[in-house]
């Protein structure tokens, strides 16, 4: 008897495999996400989208937000030569050295300077989708201001709750961004209320236990 279940499931019960990557479009796109808690996993979710979309031939660009450099890191993040690597995903840090409110010897100012104007630019970026056709693929090294199909705004959240960036613009930019533009905005430990009912996904990632907790620094490979 054959097992009519393998015609009802994506790929026919085939075992997936590896293929080039070719310029394509996602024809379900458009949702926005959110990705806040005090657990860690927020930005490795929304990397791992980032790297899945783009193995389908998507266009994805990431704009990090907050994260300068600090310290208790090495000035190379895993993520940023991933993604030098990989077709059709691109990168802007947007951050600034240290960490808003600590006493790490960087200046509140510039944090709010630099949270402010990340905001800008990611603003201008789905502005700029808006202008684009997000039903047809883009060139997978083509330049992210004439379009992309996801754009991750990562620690977008984080600012906007350390009040760097206003609540109600974020909402403005969720509010207004086109319809097959999938968005994914990270960060932050507080609930982002303000983007509940406009927000498609809100994922809570929660803290059970950290090894900052018993002391353990950043690590290479698991945190940059």
């Amino acid at each position: 008897m054959t097992d009519d279940r393998q015609g009802t499931t994506p790929g026919t019960g085939r075992t997936p495999e590896a293929r080039p990557i070719e310029p394509a479009a996602p024809e379900e796109f458009g949702c926005t996400q959110v990705w806040w808690g005090d657990g860690k996993g927020k930005t490795t979710a929304a990397l791992g989208m980032a790297v899945r979309a783009a193995g389908h031939g998507f266009r994805v660009h990431l704009c990090q937000l907050m994260k300068g450099g600090a310290a208790s890191v090495e000035d190379a993040r895993g993520e940023y030569n991933a993604i030098a690597a990989l077709p059709g995903l691109s990168y802007e840090n947007l951050g600034h050295y240290g960490w808003h409110a600590l006493n790490d010897g960087s200046d509140d100012r510039d944090h709010a300077a630099e949270a402010q104007a990340g905001f800008e630019r990611a603003r201008a970026l789905v502005d700029a989708c808006g202008d684009a056709d997000l039903t047809s693929p883009f060139p997978l090294d083509g330049p992210a201001d004439e379009g992309v199909h996801m754009l991750v705004v990562d620690e977008l959240l984080y600012a906007a709750e350390r009040e760097l960036v206003a609540p109600d613009d974020v909402l403005s930019v969720v509010e207004s961004k086109p319809d097959d533009l999938e968005l994914v905005l990270t960060g932050g430990h507080e609930r982002p209320a303000y983007l509940t009912d406009a927000a498609d996904l809100v994922t809570n990632v929660r803290k059970e236990k950290h090894p900052l907790d018993a002391g353990v620094r950043a690590r290479k490979g698991t945190e940059f």
